[in-house]
């Protein structure tokens, strides 16, 4: 009998292993089987700067963010912030990128006024060449050379003028044009006067690459008739 001993142990060993092979290619064709039954999850596809080419699920944008409150005036429209720009132009007075930094400071009816004052000012102190150089064209629109011109005023002691509202300035091929009413008085030496009634028109450049002088207004053309 102690001969069968050893014998038995053998058969238990070889019988425990061939249970535990069928358990594990039982557990490998169940696990296979689920495998074969689950899907892979399919990779988000991606364009060449590598973001995604569609958002995943859930909100976009920043989250937890209040929009600013807007006000509205009495009839129930929206307020500008009071450093909204207007025009191109911000509160500060500062250019805005993009815009022109000329929109700010181009010249209108006002500064039109202003320099027709000028010219006469300059006229009546007896700086001659300032006036002419206050024509268009370097002066050569008054039609006269800067001795005719200063010759033409041999006989006047001064001028006095009053200068009435300018017209809208209007625009042809890069230029500005605007008219300025006078009426005005011119005192000889002899005491005499002479009265003159019309208007200027005065022209500046808008194209590009005009120099800050030709943006400026100048004298294009008089019509003045004497006596009012």
């Amino acid at each position: 009998m102690p001969l069968l001993r050893p014998v038995y142990l053998l058969l238990a060993c070889a019988l425990l292993s061939a249970c535990g092979g069928d358990d594990a290619a039982n557990a490998k064709g169940a696990n296979g089987a689920a495998d074969e039954a689950l899907p892979a999850p399919a990779g988000t596809s991606g364009s060449v700067t590598g973001m995604p080419d569609q958002p995943g699920p859930g909100p976009v944008g920043a989250q937890g963010v209040e929009p600013a409150p807007v006000s509205v005036d009495a009839d129930g429209n929206p307020l500008l912030p009071a450093d909204a720009p207007v025009d191109g132009v911000p509160a500060d007075g500062l250019a805005v990128d993009g815009v022109p930094a000329e929109t700010a400071t181009e010249p209108g009816p006002t500064e039109a006024v202003g320099l027709v004052r000028d010219y006469y000012a300059a006229i009546n102190r007896g700086d001659f060449a300032r006036a002419y150089a206050l024509w268009s064209d370097g002066g050569r629109a008054s039609g006269q050379s800067p001795q005719d011109f200063a010759a033409g005023f041999t006989d006047t002691v001064g001028v006095s003028v009053q200068i009435g509202t300018p017209g809208a300035v209007e625009g042809a091929a890069g230029s500005r044009y605007v008219q300025v009413p006078v009426t005005l008085v011119a005192r000889q030496r002899d005491g005499s006067e002479r009265a003159f009634a019309g208007s200027f028109t005065l022209r500046r450049a808008v194209i590009d690459g005009a120099t800050d002088e030709q943006r400026a207004w100048r004298i294009a053309s008089a019509n003045l008739r004497e006596g009012g």
